[in-house]
């Protein structure tokens, strides 16, 4: 079972559940109609490996797309390319994506696996947020329901619960939560 999140702008959005299929065959799916829509779509995953596999399919299915990863030396190419309408599709490592970039040309972005730390999938949505945007953003998190995924996803919402109730007024908005929620929220971020 595949479980497909989307939220607008931001914020939570309706759950959408596919029976027997694998997210690369729902992304596969995805892609045609959001392109037929117009869309302008960033895919941003946190392995390389799974880019290529990404981009394998893309090639078989003849979708147009362009690539940045933290091993390329030219930035500047693919980003003119996609910001330029010369191709619908910017697959993203999710590092490389965080920082400097500018993509106002996106409106959709695709998160394809989650990552523990919403931060940084949050500072990579944020490469559309940016001064040029003037269409409304929609982002999908593409999650195997029953797995490791599903279970980051969890811990991502309830830590984002927890921080809003630490900075809230209302003292009582922590109640539910254990002294090792607390530690675990004001860990130090590992080194990766």
């Amino acid at each position: 079972m595949l479980r497909s999140v989307a939220g607008q702008a931001g914020r939570p959005g309706a759950k959408k559940t596919t029976q027997g299929s694998a997210k690369l065959a729902l992304l596969l799916d995805m892609l045609p109609n959001l392109i037929e829509e117009g869309r302008r779509v960033l895919v941003f995953s946190q392995f390389t490996a799974m880019l290529a596999i990404i981009a394998a399919a893309l090639d078989k299915a003849g979708i147009a797309y362009v690539t940045l990863t933290g091993d390329m030396t030219d930035r500047r190419t693919p980003v003119r390319r996609f910001q330029a309408g010369k191709t619908p599709v910017f697959l993203i490592s999710l590092k490389a994506g965080g920082v400097g970039l500018n993509l106002t040309a996106a409106d959709t972005v695709i998160h394809y696996d989650p990552w523990w730390n919403p931060a940084a999938e949050n500072q990579a949505t944020d490469r559309v947020h940016r001064i040029g945007q003037d269409k409304p953003v929609f982002v999908y998190k593409l999650v195997a329901a029953g797995s490791i995924e599903e279970k980051i996803l969890n811990m991502q919402e309830r830590k984002a619960a927890l921080a809003a109730g630490i900075l809230s007024e209302n003292a009582r908005a922590v109640e539910g939560y254990s002294a090792e929620d607390i530690d675990a929220l004001l860990a130090p971020i590992p080194d990766d």
